[in-house]
């Protein structure tokens, strides 16, 4: 699968760690920046560029800031994107994301969670599937007729 990854200076330890990983197990992983670190860089620079690909190629993404709220927000203002926060605590949360909510970026807050818990979030949420249950799809219409 292709996976864009992007994040902002909170985020790009965990993002250099997690593109490798990605590709350890099986993605087509592509760093779209930062690709050095600045602690003056902006998240809207580089989350931005990965959602409209998100929306354009059908591709999935992470995104990784210090909460993952600022960057989710900057996704979502996107059509076609489907971004959610994981911030630690129960994976479950990462599986309702995808079967519920077709999610298509996963936005990780690093200064929240360790490498091994991201790990673990990332191969939860790309090894879990849309449901496709009317109810789903139907929220899902509802929600992209109105941006």
């Amino acid at each position: 699968m292709k996976v864009l990854v992007a994040s902002d200076h909170a985020g790009f330890e965990l993002k250099a760690a997690l593109v490798p990983f990605l590709k350890l197990i099986g993605h087509d992983a592509e760093d779209m920046g930062p690709l050095e670190f600045s602690a003056e860089d902006d998240y809207p620079d580089f989350i931005l560029p990965l959602a409209r690909r998100v929306a354009d190629e059908g591709a999935m993404g992470v995104i990784i800031g210090g909460s993952g709220q600022g960057e989710a927000i900057a996704a979502n203002r996107v059509s076609g994107v489907r971004a959610c926060v994981y911030y630690g605590g129960p994976l479950d949360v990462v599986l309702r994301m995808r079967e519920h909510n077709d999610a298509n970026v996963l936005s990780l807050g690093s200064r929240f969670i360790t490498g091994a818990e991201a790990q673990a979030a990332v191969r939860a949420f790309f090894d879990t599937m849309f449901s496709g249950d009317e109810r789903h799809v139907r929220r899902i219409h509802k929600l992209d007729s109105m941006i």
